[in-house]
């Protein structure tokens, strides 16, 4: 048993260490918004 709980406790660690970068990511990064302008070939819109 004790491997056991030696193996959740690592994947415990781990998923909140990945929680916690996601969250840090979430709230503490801001995009810069800016224009995108993309091009569509007119045949795009025919439907055949």
């Amino acid at each position: 048993m004790p491997s056991l709980f030696r193996f959740l406790t690592v994947v415990a660690v781990i998923g909140g260490v990945i929680y916690g970068a996601v969250f840090a990511l979430a709230n503490f990064v801001n995009p810069k918004p800016r224009e995108m302008t993309v091009t569509i070939q007119p045949d795009k819109f025919l439907k055949k």
